[in-house]
C-alpha cells in the first residue's frame, strides 16, 4: 500500500514513518494515543505555509503586472479548499488515511476538509523527508498546474457578481451564514452557505471566513448560470 501511494504522489520516503504521520487524523491518534500514535496536524500547519511559498513565488514570476492584493486573492484561489480537495481524490487519498472508528462511522474518510487537510500534510512530510524542492515539486504537479493560473480570475469579486447577477430582474435578499468550522484555532477551515430569497445556492469553504464566503458565492454562481 506505501508503494501504491508513493507511486501515485511521485516521491520515495526515506522515513517511512513520516507518511505515516501524514495520513493519521487525530480521532486515530486519540484511540491509540498509549501506542504512541501521532496526528497529522502539527505538519499540516507546516504544509500550509510551504504551499503558500510556493504559490506566492509562482504568483510572483507568473503575474509580474499584478498588484499584491490581486495575488493575494488569486492564492487564495489557487490554494483553497476545493484545490486541494480535487488534489487528495486525483490521488485517492481517502483509501490511505488513518481514521478513529467514530470518525470512520460519520463519513470522514469522504470529508473534503480531512482530504484537504492531508494534501498539506503530505507537503510537510515532503518536504522534511527531502527537501524543498521535492515538496514543491509535488505541489506543482498535484496542486499548482501551470496551465490552471489562466483559468482563475485574480480580480473576481464573486459576492459583488453573485450580487448583480441576481438583482438584474429586481431586489433579493442575498444571505450569507456560517455553517461550521474545523481544525485547529491556527488553522482552521470555515465552511459557509449562501441563500438568495431564503433558497440555498451555494456553499463553500476557506481559510478565512471571507474567502469562504467568496467560494460560496463562486458555487452560486456556477449554479444559477447552469
Amino acid at each position: 500500500m506505501k508503494e501504491t501511494l508513493e507511486s501515485r504522489i511521485g516521491y520515495h520516503f526515506h522515513n517511512p514513518g513520516l507518511l505515516q504521520t501524514a495520513l493519521t487524523h487525530s480521532s486515530y491518534a486519540n484511540e491509540r494515543h498509549a501506542a504512541g500514535a501521532v496526528s497529522y496536524e502539527r505538519l499540516e500547519f507546516l504544509g500550509d505555509s510551504i504551499l503558500g511559498l510556493t504559490s506566492a513565488e509562482l504568483l510572483y514570476a507568473h503575474e509580474p503586472a499584478l498588484p499584491e492584493g490581486r495575488m493575494t486573492r488569486l492564492r487564495a484561489e489557487l490554494v483553497c479548499e476545493s484545490s486541494l480537495h480535487t488534489a487528495a481524490l486525483s490521488l485517492g487519498l481517502g483509501e490511505f488515511m488513518r481514521l478513529g472508528h467514530g470518525e470512520e462511522l460519520t463519513g470522514g474518510r469522504e470529508r473534503a476538509s480531512i482530504l484537504a487537510d492531508m494534501v498539506e500534510s503530505i507537503i510537510a512530510a515532503i518536504y522534511l523527508d527531502g527537501g524543498i524542492d521535492e515538496a514543491k515539486a509535488f505541489i506543482m504537479r498535484h496542486v499548482l498546474q501551470d496551465a490552471r493560473i489562466d483559468d482563475v480570475h485574480p480580480s473576481a469579486d464573486y459576492k459583488t457578481a453573485l450580487q448583480e447577477y441576481v438583482q438584474r430582474n429586481g431586489e433579493c435578499q442575498i444571505r450569507y451564514e456560517l455553517t461550521g468550522e474545523s481544525g485547529p484555532d491556527h488553522n482552521k477551515t470555515f465552511s459557509f452557505s449562501v441563500a438568495v430569497d431564503g433558497v440555498l445556492v451555494g456553499e463553500g469553504s476557506g481559510r478565512t471566513k471571507k474567502e469562504a464566503e467568496q467560494m460560496a458565492a463562486c458555487r452560486a454562481l456556477e449554479k444559477l448560470r447552469g
